[in-house]
């Protein structure tokens, strides 16, 4: 019997799979993928299943559940305390986490908690207090269906930027078979960056801390937003971050803050971005926007009780009631702010 896709995802939601796949090993995924190109069937991989949003009706093609294993630990050529560590696309990504902090290894730390599998984590350029997965990334080692050939791809050609890669603009043509990530032998930590990790660990931003320190800091942040996996607790039933951090442009931000200023909002929050641009908390516009945490509870679907960022199911929600709230949300921050949010999950068979 073909299982329902909501077995498969962190909300909770998705209909069923037209074929089902569970691959455990690379040969057989690309089998597998093969298979599906070959009579022209639609494609979707899910590993843990924690950036999707699937449609109700499901998806009529092959699904193919990745459960490849495997993490290689290699001293790197040019540095002594430097080791490169190859993980298997099916690898859950907080047990890699916490396996480079066990080894001693700097570099992962501040993404902690991050559910999912270690596959996903390039496509979606994974970032969480002050870094990306960018920056530890050496290569991608991938299967393009385009070519029908497995391929390595280095970090400069990944197009790495907010959110975003070569792997999820192109999301139909490659599949991730295992990610290589540079990490630093060392007691301390990269530099931390992110204020509110600082204030938890009692340090000054750009200052160190334990490499241990900072994932257990970063978890009990995490925890108390709702945004590390419990089964006894629904607010974690979602798909992390349901909108990405909107990028403005001086003109934008301006409007933004003559609409935050008429409602006595304070000073919209920013941080550079570059080239004239900032990053505006998607969080503060939906929360000034009217949609507080809990927003609106009791329905099935809901803005979180922790975190206004994430969007639940708080236990008999559909795919559609979920996207009724997000529509809300992202119209109702447009017309007070002029800003559009964008939805950071991958949405499948639906569109907001």
């Amino acid at each position: 019997m073909t299982p329902t896709l909501a077995e498969y995802t962190t909300l909770g939601l998705g209909g069923p799979a037209g074929t089902f796949v569970a691959a455990s090993s690379e040969p057989h995924l690309i089998e597998a993928v093969r298979a599906a190109d070959a009579v022209g069937d639609s494609l979707l991989l899910i590993g843990g299943g924690s950036n999707l949003v699937i449609a109700d009706d499901g998806f009529p093609g092959t699904v193919i559940h990745v459960n490849t294993r495997g993490l290689d630990y290699r001293q790197a050529a040019d540095a002594a305390d430097v080791v490169e560590v190859t993980v298997a696309a099916g690898e859950d990504w907080d047990g890699v986490v916490a396996a480079a902090v066990a080894e001693g290894l700097a570099g992962l730390e501040s993404l902690s908690g991050i559910p999912g599998r270690a596959g996903a984590t390039p496509i979606q350029n994974v970032g969480a207090y002050g870094r990306e997965v960018a920056e530890a990334i050496t290569r991608v080692r991938v299967y393009d269906r385009q070519e029908a050939r497995i391929r390595i791809i280095p970090n400069e050609r990944c197009s790495f930027t907010y959110r975003s890669s070569l792997f999820k603009s192109a999301e139909d043509r490659y599949v991730v078979l295992d990610v290589t990530f540079r990490l630093t032998r060392q007691e301390l930590s990269m530099p931390v960056r992110y204020a509110e990790l600082a204030a938890e660990l009692g340090v000054q931003m750009g200052e160190r801390a334990g490499v241990g320190e900072v994932r257990s800091a970063v978890l009990k942040i995490r925890a108390r937003k709702g945004m590390v996996l419990n089964p006894g607790d629904r607010d974690t039933r979602s798909a992390g971050s349901f909108f990405t951090n909107p990028v403005l442009a001086t003109k934008e931000l301006a409007r933004a803050e003559a609409a935050a200023a008429a409602r006595a909002a304070g000073r919209v929050p920013r941080y550079e971005a570059g080239a004239g641009l900032v990053k505006v908390p998607a969080a503060w516009l939906i929360e000034h926007a009217g949609f507080a945490k809990g927003y609106g509870a009791p329905g099935p679907a809901r803005v979180s009780s922790k975190h206004t960022l994430a969007l639940i199911n708080a236990g008999d929600a559909t795919t559609a009631d979920l996207l009724a709230l997000a529509r809300e949300i992202v119209s109702g921050v447009r017309a007070t702010f002029g800003v559009t949010l964008t939805p950071e999950p991958i949405l499948v068979g639906v569109t907001l």
